[in-house]
């Protein structure tokens, strides 16, 4: 192999509103001597992995709201050293683990949902991403408890740091002396094909995305509003792997994506579907389970070449003067009637 490296997705199962921090972070770092033990160098955590997934609920407790964030100010400095996570992140530098990981991020002038990618070498951040596309609604559906609410948009602001890639330098040595060059992205952002070609074109090679993604939710998504939970799952689970796939092999880079699953508060389900997709779109690895789980795959970033310099030879075939609508339009606007 050419540029090889050892990577995981950390599948993290259900955790309830009840669960504690610190249980919550006994089962990370689990994950993570589990991950060094089969000589893994690089983890990647699902969105939000702190705590169970608030904004599914409509919290007017400021003092329950504020416990899901990490303050992350001046005085506080990086997450690294929050004292909340610290054990979290000493502990995968202590092995030698680059990781990717989510959390709400408070600013103390703006809360985020955020990810960070820490080296393992130095436990320095090398990157933070803010997710950008946001789903939901401002206010709940309804305040039925069993309902699966969506307030991204009430407890985060989208994202400002745009999608910058980066290199991972603390890979080097391993990679055959050329850092990876990375790319993040958040749950929704998946979906979005604007996020992935941007990272395309700063030549990614491997991107990372945690998410939480609801098995049910028909308030949420629309159409059938008495669709079963059964036809909900298989939705869910289709939709995720068709937009990983698909964006992996249309801009030729590894796709590493870890779930937060399980069933929260024993009504709230989420889908698993934790992988390693190839650039070609290939599943190489995936999760068997709902629970904490690492989906490991060795990959060789050589393998990226072939669509970069063939079939996706962006430099090569794109014609940028004809998507001038792409960036003109914020929503649709449909040609007129006649």
């Amino acid at each position: 192999m050419g540029r090889p490296l050892k990577v995981a997705a950390a599948q993290v199962g259900a955790v309830h509103r009840t669960t504690s921090r610190a249980e919550v972070l006994d089962r990370l770092i689990k994950l993570l001597e589990d991950a060094a033990k089969q000589e893994v160098k690089l983890v990647v955590f699902p969105e939000t992995t702190f705590t169970t997934f608030f904004p599914r609920y409509y919290i007017t407790d400021d003092a329950e709201l504020a416990s899901y964030y990490e303050l992350e100010t001046a005085e506080t400095g990086p997450i690294t050293r929050t004292k909340k996570v610290k054990a979290f992140f000493d502990k995968a530098q202590q092995l030698g683990l680059d990781v990717q990981i989510g959390y709400g991020e408070d600013t103390g002038n703006g809360r985020y949902n955020t990810a960070v990618y820490v080296s393992g070498k130095t436990g320095d951040v090398l990157n933070k991403y803010r997710k950008i596309h946001l789903p939901g609604s401002m206010e709940p559906f309804d305040l039925d408890p069993n309902t699966t609410n969506q307030l991204e948009k009430r407890y985060f602001l989208p994202g400002d740091y745009g999608f910058q890639a980066f290199r991972a330098s603390s890979l080097k040595d391993i990679c055959g002396g050329s850092s990876p060059i990375v790319g993040q992205l958040i749950c929704n952002d998946r979906r979005w094909a604007e996020g992935w070609r941007c990272y395309g074109l700063q030549g990614v090679e491997v991107l990372c995305c945690g998410y939480n993604t609801t098995a049910y939710a028909p308030q949420l998504w629309g159409g059938d509003q008495n669709i079963s939970r059964e036809k909900a799952y298989e939705e869910a689970m289709f939709h995720h792997k068709l937009v990983v796939q698909a964006h992996a092999y249309t801009n030729s880079m590894f796709c590493i994506t870890a779930a937060r699953s399980g069933n929260d508060d024993g009504r709230h389900p989420l889908i698993p579907g934790s992988m390693i997709v190839d650039p070609e779109g290939h599943i190489v690895a995936e999760s068997k389970t709902e629970d904490d789980e690492l989906v490991i795959a060795e990959i060789d970033l050589d393998d990226c070449k072939q669509g970069k310099e063939r079939t996706f030879n962006l430099g090569k075939h794109r014609r940028p003067e004809m998507y001038g609508r792409l960036v003109e339009e914020g929503g649709v606007k449909p040609p007129p009637e006649i």
